[in-house]
């Protein structure tokens, strides 16, 4: 009789052990739902840290800083003349250093603060990539908004190429085109390949940053979410020359997509090759711009005219000849026979490879070009 007592003592203790521990567990799981919710909803009064339509990003959101406007007046001697290094869509571009030593690009336009505007900031911000300028973070004070970006030493390839701005006119050995295109190529293929997918929309080489080692970097990414509608047409020299970089599509239905990207980038390729704009003539005796020259031309043609002189003999006739066939592809007026860009990344990558291997073995001369008239001669 005590045995079987004992047995049902120690049954009712281990029962109500294990409705304790149970309510211990409950009360943990409840308690620490509860500061999720705090901390994610009503943590902070900053909307810098509220979610916007880009769900994805949520933890990354957390990390873009929000500038007070008296750091970004002190980092450009209050927005002095001396700082300004450009002007862009986003509007006037400054050169400022912050407190903590950090050199950057700060970009102001008049704007009315708005949450879509920090909303779109949270978004492009959350982007990282080697070869993406970042954007390190916003200000909205005084009806005037600030995007704040990393700098880029050494300028965007277009000043190089052209010599505009503080940079004078480089030559730029072959392989370090191609190096660049690459590196470009695969900045625009991260954006398409990101989630939900980004459209660049003003691709250009002006857009193509590059530092002090010539490492490329795809600039102002996203940039005309934050300008709404836009006409494309335009009567400056300026748009008109942006303009060529818009593929038929955008320019007759203002249909952005990742192909319009492709196209965009297939203009670039133009004037990297050409070390010319794409707007040119493509020869004093053409009618005809790059860009509708090579769009026309057939095999065998000779392609020598639009191969910057700069260039010399620094390149063989199998990377020129795939470098060229490539712009073709890209510039094909057709959105659906171009190529997606991660396509474009592995032809640049094997293009490069090869020229690195050929030129490091056979060395850089006139034994290792190909005449330009050979150029599109069918392999067999």
């Amino acid at each position: 009789m005590s045995a079987s007592l004992a047995a049902i003592l120690g049954g009712a203790a281990g029962a109500v052990t294990l409705v304790g521990i149970t309510i211990i567990l409950i009360w943990f799981c409840l308690s620490h739902n509860r500061s999720v919710s705090r901390t994610s909803e009503t943590g902070s009064s900053d909307p810098s840290v509220q979610v916007g339509r880009h769900a994805g990003v949520e933890l990354s959101m957390q990390e873009t800083r929000r500038f007070q406007m008296e750091e970004l007046s002190l980092a450009t001697k209050n927005f002095s003349n001396t700082n300004l290094i450009g002007e862009g869509k986003f509007g006037e571009v400054y050169m400022g250093f912050l407190q903590d030593g950090m050199l950057v690009a700060i970009k102001r336009r008049p704007g009315t603060p708005s949450q879509e505007f920090i909303n779109e900031v949270h978004y492009l911000s959350a982007i990282q990539h080697r070869h993406i300028v970042t954007l390190l973070g916003y200000c909205q004070e005084n009806n005037l908004q600030f995007l704040v970006y990393e700098y880029i030493h050494s300028g965007s390839v277009s000043s190089h190429l052209y010599g505009t701005g503080q940079h004078s006119r480089k030559k730029l050995e072959f392989k370090n085109r191609l190096s660049i295109a690459l590196g470009a190529a695969k900045g625009l293929a991260h954006l398409h390949s990101s989630s939900p997918r980004l459209v660049h929309k003003d691709f250009k080489t002006a857009n193509v940053l590059v530092d002090e080692d010539l490492l490329a970097k795809v600039a102002d990414a996203g940039i005309r979410n934050f300008l709404g509608r836009v006409d494309i047409a335009g009567s400056s020299s300026q748009v008109t020359a942006d303009e060529m970089f818009l593929a038929p599509e955008v320019r007759e239905f203002r249909r952005f997509s990742e192909k319009s990207d492709i196209y965009s980038f297939g203009v670039f390729l133009l004037e990297l090759v050409s070390g010319r704009e794409a707007g040119e003539l493509a020869s004093s005796d053409s009618n005809q711009n790059l860009v509708e020259w090579v769009q026309n031309i057939q095999d065998n043609s000779n392609v020598s005219c639009i191969i910057d002189e700069r260039l010399g003999n620094s390149f063989t006739g199998e990377a020129m000849e795939g470098f060229i066939h490539l712009i073709m592809r890209c510039l094909e007026p057709s959105s659906e026979r171009r190529p997606a860009m991660s396509n474009v990344v592995m032809e640049l990558d094997r293009i490069h490879e090869k020229e690195i291997s050929l030129t490091t073995i056979m060395g850089e001369g006139p034994s290792t070009v190909i005449p330009g008239s050979q150029l599109f001669r069918a392999t067999k």
